[in-house]
This record gives structure tokens, sequence and C-alpha cells, in this order.
């Protein structure tokens, strides 16, 4: 089931390009942006839990079952998801939105390495491969 959701998530990171490029015509600011887009998600995203609470599909539901390391390690994830926007709204208003994505999902370059580095993952020749693959395709995308 993950491979699905995977999938969904590739898909709508790709429409946040296309209508975030769309959307930041020559005065509008990224950062405001993004803003504007945050707050949009945080409403989304509270309506969803309301619902999934509501119909019950969210059973064991408790803030309180968040422990210290879980809420630092939560809200640095949220100020790196932030920061993550910002920078890129700033480069999608700026360049061209083919290339910032490919740019952008270099995060999973990132990621296979900080996995072996940070979380002890042991991941073989074909993962960094793919890794090293994908770094071509980005720098490739980005050639003019």
């Amino acid at each position: 089931m993950w491979l699905f959701f995977a999938f969904l998530s590739a898909v709508t990171a790709a429409l946040v390009a296309i209508f975030g490029k769309l959307g930041l015509s020559q005065n509008i600011n990224p950062t405001i942006a993004t803003t504007v887009r945050s707050i949009i998600m945080a409403i989304f995203l509270v309506t969803t839990v309301g619902v999934l609470v509501s119909i019950k599909k969210l059973d064991g539901f408790s803030l309180s079952a968040f422990g210290a390391r879980d809420w630092l390690l939560i809200i640095l994830s949220g100020v790196f998801g932030a920061l993550s926007w910002l920078f890129y709204f700033v480069a999608l208003k700026q360049g061209p939105a083919s290339s910032v994505a490919a740019i952008d999902r270099l995060s999973v370059v990132f990621v296979v390495m900080l996995a072996v580095v940070v979380l002890g993952e042991s991941l073989g020749w074909k993962a960094f491969l793919g890794a090293g693959i994908m770094a071509l395709g980005a720098f490739l995308i980005t050639l003019k």
C-alpha cells in the first residue's frame, strides 16, 4: 500500500510545481505565496483530521501520545519543510518549472545518503546506482 501512496505523493507534488508556477505571476511574492499555500494546507489537514476522527478512522487519536522527543523531531520536520517550500517557490518564481522540480527531487539522493549515515539503513549498490542516475538525470534536465 505504501507504493500506491508514494506514487500519489509524486503526482500531487508535480501538480504543486505546475499550479505554483502558474500562480506566481510577476507581482506575486514567493514568500507570501508559500505562506498562503501553508495556511490552505493547514486548514485542509485540520479538516481531514476532524473528519477522520469523527468517522473513527483515527482510533486512539491523542496528542498526548507524543513524547518530548517526538514533538522536537516533528517540529524540526515542520521547520525544514517550510524552508523547503520557501526555497522551492523562490526558485520556481525565477526558473523553469521542469528544472526547479528536477533539482528539488535531488532530495531523494540526499535522503539515500542521510538514511545510511543518520538512520543506519544498509543500502546496496543498486540504491546508490539509482541515486547516481537520478542525480545525472536532474543535471541533464537542467541543461539547455
